[in-house]
């Protein structure tokens, strides 16, 4: 009788074992859980502010250009002159980058060629070489 009882009393400990470990498992995960959606409603509310905070800066710069200030007219040439240097600024800008992203191109096109020249000619050895056996 007393070598039954202890199989069984071993049985319910590695019961009560996997139990606990199964309880501690599952508590870490709840806790992984939890954290992971109070970081993720931190980052949602970040965001909303983030955008009140445009839509404030928007509003402001809206109002600002509705309620131009009167500038002197000296001072109004002045912007005129930086708006239209900012203008060639950006033109000259323009035309480097596509001149840069043309030449890439050529330059792209130029190196395939010789790749394909290349393995071209490799073809044609080959082919000679075959023919000659």
């Amino acid at each position: 009788m007393a070598a039954e009882i202890i199989p069984t009393q071993i049985f319910i400990l590695i019961l009560v074992i996997i139990l606990a470990a199964v309880v501690v498992v599952i508590i870490s995960q709840w806790r992984k859980v939890s954290q992971s959606n109070n970081s993720l409603k931190l980052l949602e509310k970040e965001i909303e502010l983030k955008k009140i905070a445009m839509v404030e800066k928007d509003l402001e710069s809206k109002r600002l250009m509705e309620n131009p200030v009167k500038l002197p007219e000296a001072q109004q040439e002045e912007l005129a002159q930086i708006r239209q240097s900012t203008a060639e600024v950006r033109s000259n800008v323009g035309y480097l980058h596509s001149q840069v992203n043309e030449r890439l191109a050529r330059l792209e096109a130029q190196t395939e060629l010789k790749k394909l020249e290349k393995m071209l000619s490799e073809i044609e050895e080959k082919e000679k070489k075959l023919n000659k056996k």
